[in-house]
């Protein structure tokens, strides 16, 4: 079984021919709205794999938390421990240009109430073989309780570094498998914009001094990861990219289902990135994850 122990939003989605400059005005084209957030994304990617999932956050008393949660229900995912709070629904100001690349402004809202206390009552309720999936986007202290939690019980957890801030970098040493995309990676262990080599080599260092399995997104270049001292490496699909919202969200809930599910690890990461790879085809962070028909069909 997998928990997700993260944040749950309203998307509110405009599109433009291209992203503005500081200061710059554009014209969009288009608006929608969708249910997004990192934690109800990767909850709802992996349920789409057809893993059993738990998600547990909070939303508010307001007109977003209905839609918020609806693309959740409706794939099975346990939302009983979600909480009702007198914040607004969380919420992310999407600006998506014509290339697909994204500029995105977080609002935590009710997503800021999440408590250490949540985050204790919910590895309580784990299995040692239960998989915890974490993110940044609710209060540190919660993450950390409930990564702490999880590593005296024997839960694996698996922790994505975004948004990475200071916080991140400290609970990433907590973590069974910490997924991040290069340029956090490189933040992660203090250094920039390291090529190939030198990122491999960090890798390779950091998995040599903590043991954990360590996955680095690499956009359209793929996937290389470190576990148990082997490089694994893969791609997804030669793609045109419609909207990046939410595709390395998508690799995480596949990664962590694959895992659940009992496949190998190179497998696992296969059709992760195969996954990834389809969430990009189109628009909106929940609606643009696939389900497990339609990543088999493209592996």
């Amino acid at each position: 079984m997998i928990t997700v122990f993260g944040s749950i939003n309203m998307d509110l989605i405009a599109t433009t021919a291209r992203l503005p400059q500081p200061g710059e005005t554009v014209a969009g084209s288009a608006f929608s709205t969708a249910a997004g957030g990192k934690g109800a994304n990767q909850a709802l990617a992996a349920a789409r794999a057809g893993a059993t999932v738990s998600m547990i956050g909070a939303v508010g008393s307001d007109a977003f938390a209905e839609p918020a949660l609806a693309l959740l229900g409706q794939a099975g995912a346990d939302l009983s421990a979600v909480r009702r709070t007198d914040e607004p629904t969380g919420t992310a100001l999407i600006l998506v240009g014509g290339d697909g690349e994204n500029m995105i402004v977080v609002v935590p809202g009710a997503n800021g109430t999440v408590t250490t206390a949540d985050a204790e009552a919910t590895v309580a309720a784990m299995k040692a073989d239960d998989i915890l999936m974490l993110q940044m986007e609710v209060p540190a202290p919660a993450v950390r309780a409930a990564m702490t939690a999880a590593r005296a019980k024997g839960v694996r957890t698996m922790f994505n570094t975004a948004p990475l801030t200071e916080d991140a970098v400290a609970l990433s040493e907590l973590a069974s498998i910490v997924v991040a995309n290069e340029t956090e990676f490189d933040l992660l262990i203090g250094r920039q914009s390291l090529d190939a080599d030198q990122r491999l080599a960090a890798m390779h260092d950091l998995h040599g001094r903590t043991g954990q399995t360590l996955v680095v997104t690499l956009g359209a270049d793929g996937v290389v990861a470190l576990r148990d001292g082997a490089v694994l490496t893969t791609k997804g699909l030669e793609i045109e990219p419609v909207d990046t919202v939410g595709a390395g969200d998508t690799f995480c809930g596949y990664l962590a289902a694959g895992l659940d599910q009992g496949l190998d690890f190179a497998a696992a990461l296969r059709r992760a990135a195969v996954a990834g790879s389809l969430a990009c085809l189109k628009k909106g962070a929940q609606p643009a994850i696939p389900l497990s028909a339609e990543v088999a069909e493209r592996i």
